[in-house]
Parts: structure tokens; C-alpha cells; sequence
């Protein structure tokens, strides 16, 4: 059977496991709560990114399809300008 100072010491070791778990915990939920606040403060910034984006690729499809059909019309006379 174990002593009593074996019990008193398996006990204390694993009050200290406790401990230190327990402020792993914090850590983590301090992490997390930070992460959040980041994601939270950046949202903002996102939304007017995407919106530009948004923006610029309306831009771009415009600009592309006046483009291409000038294109076709140069184009037309077949290539062979020589008399």
C-alpha cells in the first residue's frame, strides 16, 4: 500500500497539473480573444477591398468589351492593304 507521503506528493503534483492547465486555458483564451478583436477590427478594411475590387473588375469588363468590337472593325478589311 502506498505511504502516506507518496499520497500527500501524487496529490500535490496533480493540484499542480491543475494549475498549470488552468493558465494554458487563459493563454488560449486570450489568444482567441485577441484574434477576434483582429478580425473584428479588420472587417471594415475588407469590405471596402472587396467593394474596389468589385469596382475595378466592372471597370476592367467595360473597357474590355468597347474594345473588342472596335477591334472587329479594323479588322474587317481583310488585312491586305496593297492595290
Amino acid at each position: 500500500m502506498a505511504t502516506l507521503r507518496s499520497i500527500r506528493s501524487s496529490i500535490k503534483s496533480k493540484r499542480n497539473m491543475q494549475k498549470i492547465t488552468k493558465a494554458m486555458k487563459m493563454v488560449a483564451a486570450a489568444k482567441l480573444r485577441r484574434s477576434q478583436d483582429a478580425v473584428t477590427r479588420a472587417r471594415p478594411y475588407a469590405q471596402l477591398i472587396d467593394e474596389m475590387l468589385s469596382s475595378l473588375a466592372q471597370s476592367v469588363q467595360s473597357a474590355a468589351g468597347g474594345q473588342a468590337g472596335q477591334a472587329g472593325q479594323a479588322g474587317q478589311g481583310g488585312g491586305n492593304d496593297k492595290p
